[in-house]
């Protein structure tokens, strides 16, 4: 069918999660309506989190993968994770691409939320420091202001850095910031360091001579100053709304979205050149830094499995143990498996 895109201009107003409720911990994953018809499908509407600086909708069309949608798109844009997620919870939003960390915050909340799919990349989140900056190990943090969006995966990947260095979140400053505001903060020199993703790491290194004193490759890995522990898992989550996910066409069309998805980011994997160009074009930064952000974006399909659950348990019980959340989380409660027979294909694994 022709696509029918609908884009919405500006931010979604989103509600605080606290203000909405919804399942405990313990919710068991909810029933999977029937299928639906072509008919019913063409008029589903799903509406679409997307974040600045790592468009999907911008990845989805460079990879042909909105040609022939057999329903409408309508796009919101946020800043970060843990605002799309609220927006989530909200039910203003279908699904959202995040990090590792937001659904946990989200689920520690009682979030109205479930993952449904997951991408990993090759590279976690980096902690950067400036151009002429002193700061050369981890201890060296100690006493520092530290810039970081709240909730975000760049905030598991602060917290366990300072634990791998024997420090407390209370033995530095925390200075919680969008990343615009960040960036400007951290080129002001308003702040001694700053943990966040790509492409934001490449456009400081590039165009403000930042330093990483943990690259993305250190922190998932374990190398470098991360001294042997993998300070990062690597992966973005793709969260849907629970009431999304009960309503038949809505729940046809999420499982053909993450279908199309893995594969755009299957094909900019192996066509990085051709994104690169394509990301420079659309999200305005410099070619360079794309060129550089690009490899460090590549995302490859993985399932929700018990390890992906494992790993988000551990990141929640790390959070817990540093006193930044209220109580122990339950991730098993926040995730829905339904599609990964669909997904599975793309990641290799046989169904």
């Amino acid at each position: 069918m022709k696509l029918r895109e609908l884009v919405v201009l500006g931010v979604v107003g989103t509600a605080l999660l606290s203000a909405c409720g919804g399942p405990s911990g313990n919710s068991a994953p909810a029933a999977v309506p029937p299928p639906v018809s072509a008919d019913q499908l063409a008029g589903v509407t799903l509406r679409v989190g997307d974040q600045k600086g790592g468009s999907v909708q911008v990845l989805l069309r460079a990879a042909g993968q909105l040609d022939g949608i057999p329903y409408r798109v309508q796009w919101s844009m946020f800043t970060s994770g843990p605002p799309m997620l609220e927006a989530a919870n909200a039910n203003a939003i279908d699904i959202g691409q995040v990090g590792n960390t937001p659904p946990i915050f989200s689920a520690a909340a009682g979030g109205n939320i479930a993952v449904v799919a997951a991408l990993r990349s090759t590279v976690g989140d980096a902690l950067l420091v400036p151009r002429g900056s002193n700061l050369t190990s981890l201890a060296d943090l100690r006493g520092k202001t530290i810039a970081v969006a709240k909730g975000s995966s760049a905030n598991g990947t602060l917290l366990n850095t300072l634990t791998t260095a024997g420090l407390k979140p209370s033995d530095v400053t925390l200075s919680y910031l969008q990343p615009g505001d960040a960036y400007a903060a951290f080129n002001q020199g308003s702040v001694s360091a700053w943990a966040v993703w790509e492409p934001y790491v490449s456009e400081a290194v590039h165009a403000g001579g930042a330093r990483e004193l943990v690259s993305g490759a250190d922190a998932l890995n374990g190398t470098g100053l991360a001294g042997g522990t993998p300070l990062s898992n690597g992966l973005s989550l793709e969260v849907a709304n629970r009431a999304s996910l009960a309503d038949a066409g809505k729940n046809a069309a999420l499982q053909d979205y993450v279908t199309r998805l893995g594969k755009a980011d299957l094909w900019a994997k192996n066509h990085p050149d051709d994104w690169a160009s394509i990301y420079a074009q659309q999200t305005g930064i410099p070619l360079d830094v794309a060129k550089a952000a690009v490899p460090r974006l590549a995302l490859s399909p993985v399932l929700v499995d018990d390890g992906l659950v494992a790993s988000e348990q551990r990141l929640a019980d790390a959070f817990t143990s540093a006193g930044q959340l209220p109580g122990k989380v339950d991730i098993s409660g926040f995730v829905d498996r339904r599609f990964n027979d669909a997904v599975a294909p793309q990641t290799g694994s046989a169904r």
